[in-house]
């Protein structure tokens, strides 16, 4: 148990929200990518492989062979400000900390990466040693699943656990299907529609919804990833008045040779051009932040996969990211789960004077 400062009668409650995403390597080399792939697969929330076994295979042969293929994707979607993940998330803090201002709400925010930097860890003891006693885990993942939402809540149980005067904890689980985060979607779409003109879905134009896989076997253990993404789609396609076969969904990002979910995005993007379907629209509500996934997997892979094919037009939708769109929601989730809390602007200024006054009292009483 850490030896911490004694606690302070009457300090001013403050109240603070802690975004959170998956992670990023510090830069995209080889050495960088080594050390991040190493604390993100040796996590067993995210590889469920016995533990020797799984060593065996990573330290021998993943780490050996993958971080220079995956330093060299990086380097295609980095950017003057680093990662384009790190860059964004920074950029969200921005956004939603001024949308707490128009609310007239003292909340802070930040940011932490679960693997890589900054840590949850690191940002917890900061927010910790600046005196916020109430701290929102908002982990940046709509659809729960064990190897991300329930990775983010161990990273903070697993700080909590030698801290003696622990903050108090709210943990925000999904929103897959909150009406603003499914409204903002949409949105999204429609704005790149009024750009790019609307796919022509009586010939066979398609909007694909790619979902970041799994494998199947977390399915069949429980979780409710695989459930959260089809509602999440259904939803999406009831709010842009689709009928089902104008979008599909599929799952990319699949690792190893176990059996994930499908359909999977890359075979989708191919079959889709071998057909002559003549423009594809692709999104990725899974993620709240244009990453490595989203801007070479899809945007520079999966184009090629489906024009090389035989495929028309290719058109990316952007995450979220940043835009208004994204703080509008953001704020409208946070203050849902920040019920109760004290927020307001001038909340310290009226308890530092009903302390005072208090005191004054205190003090009167003990004079007679």
């Amino acid at each position: 148990m850490r030896t911490e400062a004694p606690f302070r009668h009457g300090t001013p409650q403050k109240t603070a929200v802690l975004l959170v995403n998956l992670g990023t390597p510090d830069n995209a080399d080889t050495p960088s990518l080594r050390r991040y792939l190493k604390e993100f697969l040796s996590d067993p929330r995210v590889v469920e492989i016995p533990k020797l076994v799984w060593w065996i295979i990573l330290n021998c042969i993943i780490l050996q062979i993958r971080p220079k293929k995956s330093a060299a994707k990086y380097a295609t979607v980095w950017t003057d400000e680093g990662s384009p993940l790190l860059a964004i998330g920074k950029r969200q803090v921005k956004v939603l900390s001024e949308a707490f201002k128009a609310r007239r709400w003292d909340v802070r925010v930040d940011l932490a990466m679960r693997y890589g930097n900054p840590s949850v860890a690191s940002r917890m003891d900061q927010l910790r040693k600046d005196g916020y006693d109430r701290v929102l885990v908002f982990p940046l993942y709509p659809q729960y699943a064990a190897a991300t939402t329930a990775s983010v809540f161990d990273a903070v149980f697993d700080w909590a656990k030698p801290v003696r005067n622990i903050p108090e904890l709210r943990l925000v689980k999904h929103y897959h299907d909150h009406p603003a985060y499914i409204h903002a979607l949409a949105e999204s779409v429609r704005k790149h529609w009024q750009v790019n003109g609307r796919p022509n879905f009586d010939q066979g134009d398609v909007l694909l919804f790619s979902f970041h896989g799994v494998p199947e076997m977390t399915l069949l253990k429980g979780d409710p990833y695989h459930c959260e993404c089809y509602k999440t789609a259904r939803l999406l396609g009831e709010e842009l008045g689709l009928q089902k076969g104008n979008y599909r969904v599929t799952f990319q990002s699949r690792f190893g040779k176990a059996k994930w979910l499908e359909p999977y995005t890359d075979k989708t993007l191919e079959a889709l051009g071998q057909a002559g379907t003549k423009r594809i629209d692709v999104m990725c509500p899974g993620f709240m932040a244009d990453c490595l996934e989203t801007l070479e997997e899809i945007n520079q892979e999966g184009r090629e996969d489906f024009q090389h094919a035989g495929g028309g037009e290719f058109h990316y939708i952007p995450c979220l990211n940043d835009s208004e769109l994204a703080a509008a929601m953001l704020s409208e989730i946070t203050a849902q789960h920040m019920q109760g809390w004290p927020v307001d602007m001038g909340y310290e200024e009226s308890m530092a004077q009903e302390l005072a006054e208090s005191r004054k009292l205190a003090l009167e009483m003990g004079a007679q």
